[in-house]
């Protein structure tokens, strides 16, 4: 083949430096002013329009968080059990969640071994305590297992009883007022009940500040 013929064959490869964007009016005043949300689906928006593909190799739970917290979303695969896919996305609506809905907790008949165990399993600082009815009965931290050598021990004796728990009402608190009083007790994490003192909720300073780190 001639070797013009070759040439005019061949694409042209242009780099970003090659390329210049002639600057045009705009009534536009600020960036403020112009929003990127976008419809991914009926009753779906997004704040950004950036979508992590469904691929093994690429969205589970912990991209799909982070796709969340930047404004856009992430698609978990499907190259799993059913079970495991549904435990993705409890992981990612747990994290994106102000009041977790479903705290983790363990009964009062509970071990210390148990709660290490499951402070590791679902990686928490802290598990609540609640008798046979879901009455909220103390809460076990990190701070409390520091010095506990004997894995066998009662978690009544490590928790912080009842008694000493600030909580709030279930269905009454709003985020600013969990805010204030959790600024005001200096806790970071505030139980909610109902009226019968059974357990309901969790809010966590970390869920809060996460959420002013992250508005989109």
């Amino acid at each position: 083949m001639p070797l013009k013929n070759t040439l005019d064959n061949v694409r042209t490869g242009l780099t970003f430096d090659d390329v210049l964007l002639v600057p045009k009016y705009s009534p536009i005043r600020s960036r403020k002013d112009v929003s990127t949300r976008a419809t991914l689906a009926k009753g779906i928006e997004i704040s950004v329009p950036m979508i992590s593909a469904n691929m093994d190799t690429v969205t589970e739970a912990e991209m799909a968080v982070t796709m969340a917290r930047e404004g856009g979303i992430g698609i978990i695969h499907r190259f799993m059990s059913l079970e495991e896919q549904v435990n993705q996305v409890k992981r990612v609506k747990r994290t994106e969640s102000i009041i977790i809905e479903a705290p983790y907790s363990l009964g009062t008949f509970s071990k210390v071994s148990d709660v290490k165990r499951e402070m590791s399993a679902r990686n928490v600082g802290g598990i609540l305590i609640v008798d046979d009815d879901g009455k909220l009965r103390g809460i076990v931290t990190t701070r409390d297992l520091k010095f506990v050598d004997n894995v066998d021990t009662p978690v009544t004796e490590v928790m912080t009883r009842r008694s000493k728990l600030v909580v709030a009402p279930w269905k009454k608190t709003s985020i600013e007022e969990a805010r204030k009083i959790m600024q005001s007790t200096r806790i970071e994490k505030l139980p909610l009940v109902d009226s019968d003192d059974k357990l309901r909720g969790l809010i966590t300073a970390k869920d809060i500040l996460k959420r002013t780190l992250f508005p989109n």
